[in-house]
């Protein structure tokens, strides 16, 4: 009896002690679960922080890049592309390539440490049976390969597509008054169908091979389990593996690896729409300007401006803008430029800012040949207004500013009031503040041409290029702007483009133009009393202003 008692005891003791022995070590393996998850996510947040972070910062600085490099390339290139493939490439394209090297190598690194981990595990508890297990990896990676290189040709196409939508919706926006003029928005939302359906057809298209990634991914872990299963059981009976648990801990393991595995599907496609867009990136940023500073030495500008023989071709068309041009404008004169439209006027106003470069003849200022003299201190020097006339959508103040972003409102005013549009503007329930449509369609047209004079006038600039911004503006006010000019452009070289002798009469000297040639040249009164265009086009505004 008393023998029973103490081999209950030790049975007892033996309990409690296994017991407690099992507690201490389900807390340990609890307390390293929640250690390594807690230590893991730490980790996830770190990696998160910096990957995705830093993908941002390199999406900042390729906008900038791709923004610059747009700023400094020349006419022609405008010419050639569309604003809508210009804004896709630096928002939709920079933005795949800011998938890559974000997300895509954030589950790169998250996908091979797994791999390396769980194969390791796995390799430690039987090394035939990993062996089966990756057995469908080179044939997934093979199909993988396939697929990546057909995603990179869709997701190319696709690309183009969505360029084409921007830049039709682009155009119809900004010209959407002449569209609703004529009536065309049914045809015109018809046409945007049409494209909006083809890019829906390379969209879905892409889509359907990205499909396909997901459920291979998963048929992979499908198939990657029923040999765990299959070779797990005959390795169980034949001996080699002794504990049939080890098909369950391989199951796990093979589990384990169902996230990082179907994130290679969707990283693989990630990187090919990365590649391809950076592709259309790299195609403008290869792109060299044509029109460069040629020397990093500061130039002061005076003003003398002279043409030797300058003969010049549109590249682009082929079509010859100036044949043998020559004259000169010394600083603080005034020159005028008359001829029919077409005639190459405003392609001496844009070889004066170079915009383009020539290949016949010579163009000094000051002496030294245009492209010696230090580009941006020509451009600066310089206050245009162009023959159409753009704004910004901003304030009027903001707009005249343009020309001098430090001007005072004492200075936006007076420059106002000498373009002859500051009665104007106080009428405007926000007066200078009021803000303007895209291009300045607020505005009427004359208004338009006169903030730009506004905006010219302000920059006081040595160089004052005016491109027949006074063509809307009626003859009074014109006047006004002339007189006014006349005091301001008397230290300054002035260069004026116009098809009204009105504007041309108080000039220094008066050239005009014919098909790119210099037929008559002189002074108002030289000019008047010759045969010629300026005689003829001096009579005939005459008498339309007598008839008005």
């Amino acid at each position: 009896m008393v023998s029973k008692s103490f081999t209950d005891i030790s049975n007892f003791l033996n309990k409690t002690s296994s017991y407690e022995a099992v507690k201490t070590e389900l807390i340990q393996n609890l307390f390293w679960i929640l250690f390594t998850a807690a230590i893991a996510g730490i980790l996830t947040f770190l990696m998160r922080q910096t990957l995705i972070v830093m993908s941002r910062h390199v999406e900042y600085d390729l906008k900038n890049e791709v923004f610059r490099h747009y700023e400094v390339l020349d006419q022609d290139f405008y010419k050639r592309n569309r604003t809508g493939d210009l804004m896709n490439r630096i928002s939709e394209d920079v933005g795949k390539v800011r998938q890559y090297v974000g997300p895509a190598v954030m589950y790169t690194i998250n996908t091979v440490i797994r791999f390396t981990v769980v194969i390791i595990y796995m390799y430690n508890v039987s090394p035939l049976l990993t062996l089966y297990t990756i057995l469908p990896l080179p044939i997934v990676a093979f199909i993988i390969f396939k697929l990546s290189q057909e995603i990179n040709k869709r997701s190319t196409i696709f690309q183009q597509y969505l360029s084409k939508v921007f830049t039709f919706t682009q155009e119809i926006f900004s010209g959407i008054r002449v569209v609703k003029a004529y009536g065309l928005e049914k045809q015109y939302q018809d046409n945007y169908q049409n494209i909006a359906e083809e890019s829906k057809t390379k969209s879905m298209n892409l889509a359907r091979i990205q499909s396909l990634f997901g459920p291979l991914m998963i048929g992979l872990i499908g198939v990657s389990n029923l040999i765990v299963i299959y070779f797990g059981g005959i390795m169980v009976i034949d001996g080699t593996i002794k504990n049939i648990g080890t098909i369950a801990e391989f199951i796990m393991y093979v589990n384990m690896l169902t996230f990082p595995v179907a994130t290679i599907g969707w990283v693989s496609s990630l990187v090919q729409e990365a590649e391809a867009s950076q592709k259309r990136i790299n195609e403008f940023l290869k792109i060299e300007p044509s029109i460069k500073n040629k020397t990093a030495e500061r130039t002061i500008i005076q003003g003398e401006i002279e043409f030797k023989d300058v003969s010049f071709i549109y590249e682009d068309t082929q079509i010859k803008a100036l044949n043998n041009i020559s004259f000169k404008v010394k600083k603080g004169e005034t020159l005028a430029i008359l001829g029919k439209t077409g005639s190459g006027k405003s392609s001496i106003l844009s070889l004066i800012t170079r915009m383009y470069d020539i290949k016949e003849g010579m163009i000094t200022i000051d002496g030294e040949k245009i492209d010696k003299v230090n580009l941006y201190d020509l451009r600066n020097s310089i206050g245009i207004v162009p023959q159409d006339a753009f704004l910004f959508s901003d304030s009027i103040k903001n707009n005249i500013k343009f020309g001098k972003e430090n001007a005072t409102d004492e200075e936006v005013i007076n420059a106002a009031k000498k373009a002859v549009v500051h009665d104007n503007i106080i009428n405007f329930n926000m007066q200078y503040e009021t803000i303007l449509g895209e291009r300045g369609i607020t505005l009427s047209g004359g208004q338009k041409q006169r903030v730009s004079i506004a905006r010219a006038i302000i920059k006081d600039p040595e160089i004052l290029l005016l491109d027949d911004c006074l063509s809307a503006v009626d003859t009074e006010t014109e006047e006004q702007i002339l007189n006014n000019l006349l005091e301001i452009s008397k230290n300054k070289t002035t260069i004026i483009v116009s098809h009204r002798v009105s504007s041309a009469k108080n000039a220094d000297n008066i050239i005009i133009i014919d098909e790119g040639e210099i037929i008559q040249e002189g002074s108002h009164n030289q000019l008047i009393n010759q045969d010629g265009y300026y005689a003829e086009l001096y009579l005939k505004q005459l008498s339309e202003k007598e008839l008005n």
